[in-house]
């Protein structure tokens, strides 16, 4: 009885045994085998070869093409302002009166004076050809005919100068003084700007100056108005270098009939050069960027570890020129017509297994216009 029980234990022994055997192979099946991570979904786009137009980036400001602030030539206390703040003005217009009465007062005064001077040296002119007077008496009436005129004169342009016109056409801005105000020599009263056309001053480092010509086409953009470009040329070259920056100043001339563009405003630049280049271009989404260098992914068929083909990715060091919108120049590191993928590089790593899915794809636009938000 002992004897059977044993056989069996020894048995049940057996079995189990032989289980946990089976068992431990099959773990270590398990875990010696790869594991496969699924391919990575990514976007892809092909490398372009473009001719572009290349282009001058910088800053300015607009100003008028002539611009002052209109000041008092003489004293006195304002009696009239004919034009009202932000009017349009004609060269010759009134803007400000001062206060003339004196000057009217005097003017009337020397007028007649001039008028019996004028007299007296007429009939001394008469009796002169009779020689009646001598000459020098003839001279004297002479003299004093010609002193009141340019006395009478004298006054009239003290009042002139007291009717402060506009010397240009123009707008005028807020005006500064108001009527009753006493004003000195000098005194600014109302700013007088002349709008169209309109200049933009910008300036460039100095080795792109041989890409410069006069008439050359500009692209001006204004915080003021999103999504609109303003056209024009080129109108002048500084004759010198900035000693301190390098820069030189350039100007341009805008057209600006609508005076929507006002002097002040800050702008920016884009002066296309008459020359075009052949460029090899990528979206910007699809350069991997980093300290140690710049790359992307190349798509491409694959050999993986069982000799099996698979579509992965092969990081390609690139160097990068300019940017224009959503693409940017691939100056060395590619060719046109291969495939790199265009979303997703973040997650990607030399030689991993992808899936293309190009349902969206990111923005390739060289002059995009986002909505205004």
């Amino acid at each position: 009885m002992i004897k059977k029980f044993i056989l069996a234990i020894a048995g049940f022994i057996a079995v189990v045994v032989s289980l946990g055997a089976i068992k431990m192979a099959q773990i270590n099946e398990l875990t010696s085998s790869l594991y496969v991570p699924p391919p990575t979904a990514i976007t892809t786009a092909q490398v372009k070869v473009e001719s572009w137009q290349p282009q001058i980036h910088a800053i300015g400001t607009l100003a008028p093409v002539q611009g002052i602030n209109v000041s008092a030539d003489a004293g006195g206390p304002i009696v009239a302002i004919p034009v009202g703040s932000g009017a349009q003005v004609k060269k010759g217009e009134l803007l400000v009166e001062i206060d003339t009465s004196v000057e009217v007062a005097q003017l009337a005064s020397s007028e007649a004076a001039e008028t019996l001077a004028k007299l007296e040296r007429d009939r001394s002119r008469e009796l002169r050809q009779k020689n009646t007077i001598s000459q020098a008496e003839l001279d004297s009436s002479e003299a004093k005919y010609n002193q009141a005129v340019a006395q009478a004169a004298a006054l009239r342009a003290t009042i002139e100068r007291k009717r402060v016109r506009a010397p240009f056409d123009g707008r005028v801005g807020i005006r500064v003084v108001n009527v009753g105000q006493y004003v000195s020599p000098g005194q600014p009263l109302i700013s007088l700007q002349q709008l169209d056309p309109i200049y933009v001053n910008f300036a460039i480092p100095q080795r792109q100056l041989p890409s410069l010509s006069l008439g050359q086409k500009i692209n001006v953009t204004v915080d003021a108005y999103p999504g609109a470009s303003f056209v024009g040329e080129l109108s002048a070259i500084n004759a010198e270098v900035d000693s301190s920056t390098r820069n030189i100043a350039v100007q341009a001339t805008l057209p600006n009939a609508s005076e929507r563009l006002r002097p002040g405003m800050f702008a920016q630049v884009e002066v296309s050069l008459d020359q075009t280049e052949t460029m090899v271009v990528v979206p910007a989404t699809a350069v991997a960027y980093a300290s140690y260098g710049n790359s992307v992914f190349i798509v491409e068929q694959m050999k993986g570890a069982d000799g099996k083909d698979y579509l992965g990715v092969r990081q390609q060091p690139v160097r990068i020129g300019a940017a224009r919108g959503d693409l940017i120049v691939i100056t060395e590191g590619l060719k046109g017509g291969e495939q790199i993928a265009s979303s997703g590089i973040f997650k990607l790593r030399n030689g991993l297994a992808v899936q293309v899915n190009n349902s969206v794809q990111p923005g390739s636009n060289p002059a995009p216009k986002p909505a205004n938000t």
